[in-house]
């Protein structure tokens, strides 16, 4: 095990366990039973073709084109906007508690949804494209490919492991006010996202 497999580990690990839209949406999935290894599996492979993208030389493109970053803040911004709105309705939505307000999810949305999270989020693109790409870049090849094995596989670790560890405290947490909360937390980090993508985009 090399020592640039390493810095890629735990690099990708420090970056990924951070809250935010990605996370907060696979232990959701995780803790209602609804398709977590698949949103699991969906996120952890965008990370790994965005952090492919980055070694290849897309961050340093990236990075010299503001208008695509700005765009790519309001987009998100929008997304995490809407999902905020979404998870606070449904908690006050006294049917939808027992549950969790993606019991009636199927594959295909859940699918949907969590390309929505691992591609229309910008902080996924600045982790991954941008920081992961700049850093990985700095090394030769086969170097570099060493160290994005280690940042993908930190991404597969985490988003697995977050969802094997939500199933299995899922019926600790059969309560309706449990999910109530869950909901709620889930608005006010979203929103709190969307309001700082946005407060970017104007300071930009």
């Amino acid at each position: 095990m090399s020592l640039v497999y390493l810095q890629g580990l735990s690099l990708g690990g420090g970056l990924i366990v951070a809250i935010g839209a990605q996370n907060a949406h696979v232990l959701r999935m995780g803790l209602s039973r609804r398709h977590a290894l698949l949103t699991a599996a969906v996120c952890a492979l965008c990370d790994a073709a965005l952090i492919a993208a980055g070694l290849a030389g897309m961050g340093a493109l990236l990075a010299g084109s503001p208008g695509w970053l700005a765009l790519a803040r309001w987009g998100g911004a929008a997304y995490l906007a809407w999902f905020a709105w979404r998870a606070l309705r449904a908690a006050f939505a006294p049917g939808a508690l027992a549950a969790g307000a993606d019991a009636g999810m199927g594959w295909r949305q859940a699918l949907a949804t969590a390309l929505g999270f691992s591609l229309l989020n910008p902080h996924v693109y600045l982790d991954t494209v941008l920081l992961l790409g700049s850093v990985g870049a700095q090394h030769p090849w086969p170097d570099r490919g060493a160290f994005g094995l280690g940042a993908v596989t930190a991404s597969f670790l985490w988003f697995f492991s977050l969802a094997g560890a939500a199933h299995a405290l899922a019926p600790w947490f059969a309560r309706p006010a449990f999910w109530r909360a869950i909901d709620l937390i889930t608005a006010l980090v979203m929103g709190a996202l969307a309001v700082g993508l946005a407060s970017g985009a104007l300071g930009g």
